[in-house]
């Protein structure tokens, strides 16, 4: 029995050995289909054990496996380990059958991709734009039956992966290991690249030969933290952006997870990624099953760039459920960084009126507004207006923001309790933690504990006190934050056999109350927010649709966020804010131009008080406003590409340059962002190439300084405007642009700009009569 799965743009063929375990013959970019693909298998026994003594020909160790378990002679890391009552961990699953479903199943209570049915294409019209297959595993021995899952769709070279786990005995089993993919390649020539940092410096990309043993990221965190996103990328050596080979996987999930890469002594590569099992186990009873979270594996031949374009095609296509997804995200003005907790209603309500001016959409009230919350150390969880800084409630300052034309956000951190709340003087029983431990012996961040999402009724209350909320005060868009880990992760509600179980369930109920609150109002906009980028993952945006991506708004550094994060994700998901001068977070003074240009890219919104900002700033912000408003439907739904890496510095240059664009459906439109973090004198000229262009089409180049330069002028003509002349298509991707004005400097020319400099081009497509250059 042979299986090739292949849309035209991906490839995957498995054989089903005479010993029933399935081999990974190819996994890649679509090749041709033929009869036999024997000679793609690996069987030699070599060095290591046989599988067993009917099948002396097969060695596990050897071949390349689907889904490898534990307790087998396969002495590689493992994606399954199951033990059962007797504590064998000796599971030996073998083929039993499969099925062909037209469409996708969804996982229960896990978010997913789904399909999307096909209406612009007559002939597929009414049709799913994916297909999967499932493969039915079985030890009856051992009484298991394990489901394997995968999804391809229509026209990107993607998967997405699952696995059931069921429990067949009379007698419970525990799932200590349950990972949603496993990928074994034959060789180890790829570099592995990660996205990693911390607080205030997220998604920082790094790459590094592969090397013997094992190597990868992972949390245990209780969430996908800043430190590591769940997601692991493999590239040829002379991959980069442009071209070359290149495979990635990441999970749809927002809790623990591993993303490992394991080479064994014969080169041979194993990916793995799926839930932590450091901090994970599951009791399946007799007739029970599990369900791992989603694991989604792309692969390109057209470089890194390739790679992320497939998956934020599948996310907007496949995995944001939310309406917002397609529509051009509100400019927002947060209240944070104006006001911190130091608010009422009057100040807000002259904010929003300010802002308005501007042509901001939407005024969002950030952490202060609830209990009695004047500092960090109160009122979690008591979801209910201040009155005494909002006598009226805050139902009045909504209706007032909404009387202006604008929209009302509100904060919360729903998964968090205060010591000091109403909520823990009800229910103190509600905290994570070992009841044995003193509360104050448990880890505390942020003078916050974590409530037990595993309890449903915690779930319920939540559900009931913000829908509540949000319903009574005519709340539009909702920042939802978290601002600590988990730790000390025991759950009263389980028993001890159980407590493997409690960073999966915590993760479970979290999911439940997001999904809750959008089936109960389906327009709301959520943006998800983790002290920052903590909880970036697709786990979280099939939901809600935009994410607050780093509490770092200084520009310099949120270029190499910005950058990261675009490995993984759309650009319209990321919300990037232009924030007060100097920033709070580096107090550094960058130009309010390079701080929009930067944010440019994604949904644009403010971060500061616009009642104390002089005449001047008031105008640069306006014309900011209304390039982001003009550009705001491009960067929701336009193709972006990473055309320099802020984080490899060239010869010549004093710091590494950065530069990206994004481009039109039909490519006949673009925008171009160009940003230098230090100027060095008489440096060599910087070339730019670009890319998505269409070769045969003339574009108009125009540069525009976004704070001079009024949007709403089509001719693109007048002050804030540098007309280029006409090029090519061809020209603009092979020999560049060439940045020469105000970017170098020698003898007897103008002086330079100064540190924290940017560019921003406009490319529009010359229509084929106009043939004067």
């Amino acid at each position: 029995m042979r299986f090739h799965m292949t849309n035209g743009l991906i490839s995957h063929v498995i054989q089903v050995l005479p010993n029933g375990d399935l081999n990974t013959l190819y996994f890649g970019s679509a090749i041709h289909d033929r009869m036999d693909f024997s000679d793609l298998q690996e069987l030699d026994v070599r060095d290591t054990m046989q599988v067993d003594a009917d099948h002396p020909g097969i060695s596990l160790e050897q071949i390349r496996r689907e889904y490898p378990q534990a307790g087998s002679s396969d002495l590689r890391p493992c994606a399954l380990s199951v033990r059962n009552a007797a504590g064998s961990q000796a599971v030996k699953l073998a083929y039993e059958t499969y099925r062909i479903v037209h469409g996708k199943v969804s996982l229960d209570g896990l978010p997913s991709t789904f399909a999307n049915i096909a209406t612009d294409n007559v002939e597929e019209s009414g049709q799913a734009d994916c297909e999967t297959l499932e493969i039915d595993l079985v030890d009856a021995s051992f009484g298991l039956k394990v489901t394997l899952s995968e999804t391809m769709f229509r026209g990107l070279p993607v998967v997405a992966r699952s696995v059931r786990i069921r429990n067949l005995s009379h007698l419970p089993q525990t799932v200590e290991a349950a990972y949603s993919a496993s990928l074994d390649l034959p060789d180890a020539d790829w570099d592995m690249i990660t996205l990693t940092g911390a607080w205030a410096r997220e998604t920082h990309v790094e790459r590094a030969p592969l090397r013997t043993g094992l190597q990868g990221v992972s949390s245990i965190r209780g969430h996908s933290s800043q430190h590591a996103s769940p997601y692991i990328a493999l590239a040829r050596p002379n991959a980069d952006e442009m071209q070359g080979e290149s495979v990635a996987a990441t999970l749809v999930y927002s809790g623990n997870f591993d993303a490992s890469v394991f080479v064994d002594s014969y080169a041979r590569t194993r990916l793995r990624i799926g839930i932590n099992p450091e901090t994970f186990s599951w009791r399946l009873a007799p007739g029970g099953t599990f369900r791992t979270p989603e694991a989604i594996i792309a692969c390109s031949r057209t470089g890194l760039n390739g790679l992320s374009q497939t998956l934020h095609a599948l996310y907007r296509r496949n995995l944001i459920r939310s309406p917002w997804n397609t529509r051009r995200s509100p400019i927002v003005v947060n209240t944070w960084e104006a006001v911190h907790m130091d608010m009422d209603e009057a100040s807000l309500t002259a904010m929003a009126r300010s802002a308005k001016d501007l042509g901001m959409e939407m005024l969002v009230v950030d952490d202060g507004w609830f209990g009695h919350r004047d500092r960090a150390d109160s009122s979690l969880g008591d979801w209910f207006a201040d009155r005494r800084k909002f006598p009226n409630g805050l139902k009045s300052l909504a209706d007032a923001v909404h009387d202006m034309g604008m929209g009302f956000g509100l904060w919360f951190e729903p998964e968090m309790i205060s010591e000091d709340s109403d909520l823990f003087h009800r229910h103190p029983d509600w905290v994570l933690g070992d009841p044995r431990l003193p509360l104050r012996s448990l880890g505390v961040q942020r003078c916050q504990y974590v409530l037990d999402m595993t309890r449903p009724e915690v779930v319920d209350y939540l559900l009931q006190a913000m829908g509540n909320a949000i319903g009574r005060i005519g709340v539009d868009y909702v920042k939802w934050d978290m601002n600590r880990s988990l730790s000390e992760a025991y759950s009263r509600a389980l028993p001890p056999d159980r407590q493997g179980e409690v960073f999966h369930r915590h993760a479970l109920g979290y999911y439940q109350l997001l999904h809750g609150l959008a089936a109960r109002f389906p327009n709301l906009f959520i943006e998800s927010c983790a002290s920052g980028g903590a909880r970036v993952d697709a786990g979280t945006l099939a939901t809600a649709p935009q994410a607050w991506i780093s509490d770092d708004t200084d520009a310099l550094e949120r270029v190499k966020i910005q950058y990261g994060t675009s490995m993984l994700y759309p650009v319209g998901a990321c919300s990037n804010h232009v924030s007060a001068i100097p920033n709070e977070e580096t107090g550094r003074r960058l130009s309010l131009k390079m701080c929009g240009d930067v944010a440019l890219f994604g949904a644009f919104g403010y971060e500061l008080d616009p009642t104390v900002l002089d005449e001047d700033e008031r105008k640069r912000i306006r014309r900011q406003i209304a390039w982001a408003k003009w550009l705001g439907p491009l960067m929701r739904t336009g193709t972006f590409w990473r055309l320099r890496s802020p984080f490899d510095r060239r010869p010549g240059f004093d710091a590494a340059d950065a530069a990206w664009m994004m481009v039109a459906d039909d490519g006949r439109m673009a925008v171009v962002g160009w940003y230098r973090a230090l100027t060095g004198v008489n440096a060599p000229v910087p070339w730019l190439r670009l890319a998505g262009l269409q070769d045969d089409v003339r574009y108009a180049v125009t540069e525009i300084d976004t704070t001079v330069a009024d949007a709403d002028d089509t001719a693109m003509a007048g002050r804030g405007f540098t007309p280029w002349r006409p090029r090519y298509g061809d020209e603009l991707m092979r020999a560049g642009l060439p940045l020469t004005d105000r970017t170098t400097a020698t003898w007897g020319r103008s002086p330079l700009p100064g540190d924290g400099f940017s560019r921003i081009f406009i490319l529009t497509a010359i229509p084929t009569a106009n043939t004067s250059l």
